[in-house]
């Protein structure tokens, strides 16, 4: 039968068993489903609102900050409440009455300020007896929320944070400080913009949910399918093809969505199987879904919408961003795919008939059009110099429009209904995740601890930038297990990337270095969900495929310490013609470092060539003429040696025969 399209493949793994997988690793996919329709619809136009709200304030205005940041808060805990049951084990039919008061209890701390703002301005951050009571169910529900949706890691580090801001004095050395009542605490986070109201949330209201429901549009319109058709017809056919349209496809939908766990099971529930159908093992086949999905977050444009969050915090635009995060983000999908081709080689795995193929020019004649609403948003956020997020509203639209040039991608009105209620959907998990956030970014502005962390990795560093960087890239690991994209770096931009600011690295070099790691977080073991997902697809060992994930994004763990060295590589501060030599030494050497990693060219490589090449690919991502040269003459002698072997293998078979 001909893959026409991916429904073949996805009838292999059943969306019940999509849904299965997600539920088990993903905490943000466990909702609610009730028998009362009646609830049902509440809970439908209350994330319909909530869309449409967001689409209404970036186009004609918000309240004043504080407003708008809580109604924002407010109505994603309304929703947490009513779609996220309190335990696993809990019915998911049916609203206990708690969570009803829950719900309840959300809104009153938005209408509170909006009610008595102009009170809570005029005492200046002095809570009464009733700011300190709505702070402290705020506090409480966030903490609550932050558990059901993202599990116990990210609410038990806020509240390691709370008691650090109450207990701080009682501490020794470098981390002791003055120490805040309770009462402090609470009205930092309520009545101020730099507790739970922070930029963290700040982003969550604007750009994130935009870019969210951006995507739940796209997704409505039908471009998860075109992606996967498109790699099909494109990369199908070739040596080990259906782990190519693995990367091809999750890269993209990646880079849209920034929810690594999601694209595993939405991608690898189609490109796995195919994999192992060609001869792929479970864990390789795995490990190839989960590193690609997670490198779509650091792909422009979109990256996830993390690179908007970045240009609010380090107030550059957002261009600059998305430039100097190119070439990093093509090196690393260049080294898995180089992998992913070697190992097809060395196993004898071919692609997938022709004749079991769509055709390029088919795909593109039926869906190709869906394509123009990407296009768009480049030309907005390059070219047009419009904001942000207008440039997202006016893509939304455009969407829509283009949707309906064909009837397999046409978007009815029920379409658009879902699509917005989905993407409200989609976006709690990262404005809970968000809010947590700002109770630990608060705490550590308020206590100084950004500061004293950085200040201690560099002491433990010794001032060394090798060690410091070393020490960094584990803080992030560690900060960002568990937890979405954008909270991840929003946490590790506060608390690493000034270790390496204080020792003279740019803004921009030091932010982009802090956001690999902690995204990286996602297949590295032992709190790996991305590679765990793809491994409760293919059926593989969770920590095998978490190692395998690692070892095919190894380019991604030696080109953030590269570009540190060196920001050529980031194609800033850098003419064309260096920039291009920059771009293809550093393609040289990220293929030499895929030979190394997988050990074979031609034929297998024996471990002192293996070296040979990990060697020379180093120097040659490093932007430096003279280790180009070495580097060059290395892998020239290297390449001839290995030719030499396979070539007398070859003949010893022939002899045999």
């Amino acid at each position: 039968m001909c893959l026409r399209s991916s429904q073949e493949t996805e009838e292999e793994y059943t969306e019940e068993q999509q849904k299965e997988v997600l539920e088990k690793y993903d905490n943000e996919s466990r909702f609610r489903v009730f028998d009362n329709k009646g609830l049902a619809w509440i809970v439908s136009l209350i994330a319909v609102f909530l869309s449409l709200y967001h689409l209404y304030t970036s186009y004609f205005g918000t309240p004043v900050t504080l407003q708008h940041r809580s109604l924002h808060v407010a109505i994603i805990l309304v929703l947490v409440f009513l779609l996220y049951p309190p335990l696993k084990r809990s019915k998911r039919h049916i609203l206990h009455w708690y969570d009803a008061l829950f719900t309840l209890m959300a809104l009153s701390t938005t209408v509170y300020v909006f009610i008595d703002y102009e009170g809570i301005i005029d005492r200046g951050g002095i809570p009464n007896s009733l700011d300190l009571v709505f702070g402290a169910i705020l506090v409480l529900l966030v903490l609550e929320a932050a558990r059901r949706v993202t599990g116990w890691g990210l609410p038990l580090l806020a509240i390691l944070f709370l008691l650090y801001g109450i207990f701080g004095r009682q501490m020794a050395g470098l981390f002791r400080h003055r120490g805040y009542a309770w009462e402090e605490i609470v009205g930092f986070m309520y009545q101020t913009t730099e507790g739970v109201y922070s930029t963290a949330i700040g982003v969550s209201a604007t750009y994130i949910f935009l870019f969210i429901l951006f995507g739940a549009f796209l997704q409505k319109s039908g471009m998860g399918q075109f992606f996967n058709d498109l790699a099909l017809a494109v990369a199908g056919q070739t040596k080990g093809g259906p782990a190519k349209v693995s990367v091809i496809a999750s890269g993209f939908l990646g880079s849209i969505n920034g929810a690594a766990v999601a694209n595993v099971v939405t991608t690898g529930s189609f490109t796995i199987p195919l994999m192992k159908k060609i001869g792929y093992k479970k864990n390789f086949a795995g490990a190839v879904e989960a590193s690609a999905s997670v490198g779509g977050q650091i792909l422009p444009p979109i990256m996830g919408a993390a690179a908007f969050i970045m240009a609010e915090i380090l107030g550059i635009p957002y261009s600059q961003i998305a430039l100097a995060a190119l070439l990093p983000a093509l090196l690393f999908y260049l080294g898995v795919i180089t992998q992913i081709h070697l190992r097809a080689s060395k196993e004898g795995l071919q692609g997938i008939s022709k004749d079991n193929l769509p055709a390029v020019k088919k795909v593109m004649a039926e869906r190709g059009h869906l394509l123009i609403p990407l296009l768009f948003l480049m030309y907005m956020l390059f070219f047009s110099g419009r904001t942000i997020i207008f440039s997202a509203i006016l893509t939304i639209l455009v969407t829509v429009i283009i949707s309906m040039i064909r009837k397999t991608t046409r978007m009815s009105f029920r379409d658009i209904y879902e699509a917005l209620e989905n993407g409200a959907r989609t976006a709690i998990a990262v404005a809970v995740a968000c809010a947590a956030v700002g109770l630990i970014v608060g705490i550590a502005t308020l206590t100084g601890f950004g500061i004293s962390l950085a200040n201690g990795i560099v002491t433990l560093g010794g001032e060394n930038l090798l060690l410091t960087l070393m020490f960094t890239m584990v803080a992030c690991i560690v900060l960002g297990m568990g937890l979405p994209s954008i909270p991840t770096y929003i946490i590790t931009s506060t608390m690493a990337a000034p270790a390496l600011v204080e020792l003279g690295i740019e803004a921009l070099v030091a932010h982009l270095f802090v956001f690999y790691f902690g995204i990286f977080a996602n297949i590295t073991p032992p709190v790996a969900l991305a590679s765990f997902a793809a491994a409760g697809i293919s059926g593989g060992n969770q920590m095998r495929t978490g190692f395998t994930s690692m070892k095919l994004a190894i380019a991604g763990f030696i080109v953030p310490y590269l570009f540190v060295y060196n920001d050529s590589l980031l194609l800033t501060n850098t003419t064309f013609g260096e920039g291009l030599l920059v771009t293809l030494s550093a393609i040289i050497g990220v293929v030499m470092l895929g030979v190394a990693a997988e050990g074979f060219l031609m034929t297998k490589i024996p471990v002192i060539l293996r070296a040979i090449f990990a060697g020379s690919a180093i120097l040659m991502m490093t932007p430096n003429l003279f280790y180009d040269a070495v580097a060059l003459i290395l892998v020239v002698l290297a390449l001839g040696i290995q030719w030499i072997l396979a070539k007398r293998q070859g003949l010893n078979k022939l002899k045999a025969i």
